[in-house]
């Protein structure tokens, strides 16, 4: 593969290396930081359930079983498996003086991943885009003129996602991490939206869920879609449950 040091891929990683002789002598752009919690102000909200059964199989039992899924039922999904997802992604678990923990972790606690439902089939939900609030644990609704249809055309027209009772849209907010960890700071965003993506399939498999991480996508599609400008925050990542 004779191009593979031309791509900007290979450039990225090559520029953002650590090593201990440049480690604090090394220039970092200086970017202004935002705050860690992302609101849509005005939005009609609706509050999720905070709490579910948790019995179940082992965590051994589920990462055993764990397969990405791409075959759903027409069955629909309850707020409250809903709101166990989202909280098993993204959930405040602890606080340490100024800072809340989650159940993902994140370089330096910033959490720069935000979280969009697209709503098709869910208990008590109109179909729609929504925010997740993880905060205050809420939906905050974006718009509700797009479903599973869109998304799916905009992820490379695959036709499975549009079938799924939910597709959860993960974001980063740049500046969150990037005021903080500069160019090495990219790094940082696509790890933590993967380590949110894998809370997602294991708890669906818990649940009793089909779940499957999408990563082909058409970005300025499918941040039209979601209201974001493609610049301080832009989408990176797709799961889809059913």
């Amino acid at each position: 593969m004779p191009d593979l040091k031309k791509t900007s891929a290979h450039q990225y990683i090559q520029e953002t290396k650590l090593d201990r002789e440049t480690l604090f002598r090394k220039s970092r752009p200086e970017i202004e930081s935002c705050g860690v919690y992302k609101t849509i102000p005005g939005a009609r909200t609706i509050i999720l359930p905070r709490s579910w059964p948790k019995d179940g199989d082992s965590l051994l039992d589920i990462l055993q079983r764990r397969r990405s899924k791409r075959k759903f039922s027409t069955g629909t999904l309850s707020l409250t498996d809903l709101a166990c997802l989202l909280w098993a992604m993204q959930g405040i678990t602890a606080q340490a003086g100024n800072f809340f923990f989650r159940t993902s972790p994140s370089a330096g606690a910033l959490y720069p991943i935000e979280t969009y439902v697209v709503a098709d089939k869910v208990e008590g939900v109109e179909s729609g885009i929504y925010h997740f609030n993880v905060l205050d644990i809420l939906l905050e609704e974006i718009r509700t003129d797009v479903s599973g249809k869109e998304v799916a055309k905009a992820a490379l027209d695959q036709g499975f996602i549009a079938k799924g009772a939910a597709t959860f849209i993960w974001s980063a907010v740049f500046r969150r991490n990037m005021s903080k960890y500069g160019n090495r700071g990219g790094r940082y965003i696509f790890m933590d939206a993967a380590h949110i993506c894998q809370n997602l399939l294991l708890a669906a498999e818990h649940l009793g869920l089909a779940a499957c991480p999408v990563g082909a996508f058409y970005d300025d599609e499918l941040n039209e879609l979601l209201h974001l400008d493609g610049q301080e925050e832009s989408a990176l990542y797709l799961g889809v449950v059913g």
